[in-house]
């Protein structure tokens, strides 16, 4: 049961690593709930209290990085309120458009959004590139994370 439960944290891990490409996936709670599962399975026996609580502070280290870098990278580059909710609807629909959609709806709305509410062309088409570099920093941010609590974990399990 050791092995199986060891691998199928493996496989729950790597996935949300993946699923942290994507936006609105709580994937943080996909780790946190292969290291759950994997305890049930052998007795709640191989990662400590320290391991639980490491865990747990990493998690909240990408949910405020997630939300933290879009904000930096936008304000850096002069976005607006209009800018982050047209990022945040553009990801939203992007959803439904696949990876390129992801990609490129946040950018194409946070540029108009901030266009309609009275910038110049080139200050919302800047305004609308920190919106995305603030974005995918905030991507890479959290699969560093990501990665950090599933290596926590093996140390612990293997």
């Amino acid at each position: 049961m050791d092995a199986f439960a060891d691998w199928l944290f493996v496989t729950l891990w790597v996935l949300g690593v993946l699923l942290t490409l994507l936006p609105f996936v709580p994937a943080t709670l996909v780790i946190l709930f292969g290291a759950l599962v994997h305890e049930l399975l052998v007795g709640f026996r191989e990662l400590s209290l320290g391991t639980w609580l490491g865990l747990g502070a990493l998690a909240l280290l990408a949910m405020l990085l997630d939300n933290v870098a879009a904000l930096v990278g936008a304000r850096r580059y002069g976005a607006g309120r209009a800018g982050l909710w047209g990022a945040f609807l553009g990801g939203v629909l992007g959803l439904f458009f696949g990876v390129v959609g992801v990609l490129v709806l946040p950018f194409l709305l946070a540029w108009l959004f901030e266009y309609l509410s009275g910038r110049r062309p080139e200050e919302a088409l800047r305004a609308a590139w920190g919106t995305l570099v603030g974005l995918m920093g905030g991507v890479v941010a959290k699969v560093l994370v990501h990665l950090a609590m599933g290596v926590l974990v093996l140390r612990a399990i293997f």
